[in-house]
C-alpha cells in the first residue's frame, strides 16, 4: 500500500549500551533532549516490573509544516539491548530498537514499520511519499545528534561542565520553512530566467546565421552573374 512505510535507522555514538538504553527507555524526557521532533510526552500507563506495558502519548513533528499525535506501548524489553513498541494514532506500526556494544561505541538500530493514518499522509502518500520519507530521515538525524549531546550532558561532572554542553537542535519553525520555500521559489525563478535568456540568445543567433546565409547566397549569385558577364562570348554555353 502507498501509505505504508519502512525505515531502518542506524546511530553510532560513543558510550555503553546501558547509557543509551537508559536514555531511550525514558520517553517522558524526549521533549527535553530531542526537541526538534518531540513537542510533548505524557505517560498514560506506567511500565510493570519487567519494563512492559508502558503507554505514552506523544505530539511530534519534523521539518514539514504538520504535526503528529500518536501513542505507543512497550511490548518487549531486552534491557540494555533494546525494546519493541507498537504505535497507534496518526499512524499505526511497530518499532524495534536494537542496541549493540562495539568497543567504545554503541550501534543503535531502529527498525520502524508503519502505516500512515493521518488524512494528509494517507491521501497524499501516492504523490509526496519521498518528501514524507525525507522528513523522517531528517528527524532521526536530529535524534542522533541530540543523543550525543544528552550523553555528554549526563556524563558532566559539574554544573559548569553540564552548562557548557550545547543545547540540542530545536524544532524547525514555520517561518524558517517559509524562508526555505521562498528561497526555493527564487531559485526556480532564476533557473527559469536563465533558460529563457539562453533560448532568446539561441533564437537570435539562429536568426543572425540565417541572415548571413541569405546574404552569402545573394553574394554568390552576384559573383556568378559577374563571372558570366566577363566570359568571352565564344566560351559561353549556347
Amino acid at each position: 500500500m502507498r501509505n505504508q512505510y519502512h525505515f531502518v535507522t542506524h546511530w553510532r555514538v560513543e558510550g555503553t549500551c546501558g547509557e543509551v538504553a537508559d536514555i531511550l527507555s525514558e520517553p517522558l524526557t524526549l521533549p527535553r533532549w530531542w526537541p526538534a521532533v518531540y513537542l510533548a510526552a505524557e505517560e498514560t500507563r506506567p511500565a510493570d516490573a519487567q519494563g512492559l506495558g508502558q503507554r505514552v502519548r506523544l505530539h511530534t513533528k519534523g521539518w514539514l509544516p504538520y504535526t503528529l499525535r500518536w501513542e505507543f506501548e512497550v511490548v518487549e524489553s531486552r534491557y540494555p539491548h533494546g525494546y519493541a513498541l507498537v504505535a497507534n494514532g496518526d499512524f499505526d506500526g511497530r518499532g524495534v530498537w536494537t542496541i549493540v556494544q562495539d568497543g567504545d561505541f554503541v550501534n543503535a538500530t531502529y527498525d520502524w514499520r508503519l502505516r500512515a493514518e493521518k488524512p494528509l499522509l494517507r491521501n497524499l502518500s501516492f504523490l509526496l511519499k519521498p518528501l514524507f520519507e525525507a522528513n523522517h530521515r531528517w528527524a532521526m538525524a536530529q535524534g542522533e545528534e541530540s543523543l550525543k549531546l544528552e550523553l555528554a550532558r549526563r556524563r558532566a561532572s559539574s554544573d559548569a561542565a553540564r552548562a557548557a554542553v550545547p543545547p540540542p537542535p530545536g524544532p524547525v519553525t514555520y517561518a524558517a520553512i517559509g524562508l526555505l520555500a521562498a528561497a526555493a521559489v527564487a531559485g526556480v525563478g532564476v533557473v527559469y530566467l536563465a533558460r529563457r535568456s539562453i533560448r532568446k540568445t539561441t533564437k537570435r543567433d539562429r536568426g543572425t546565421h540565417a541572415k548571413l546565409r541569405r546574404s552569402g547566397d545573394r553574394g554568390r549569385a552576384v559573383r556568378t552573374a559577374r563571372d558570366r558577364a566577363a566570359r568571352p562570348r565564344s566560351s559561353r554555353r549556347p
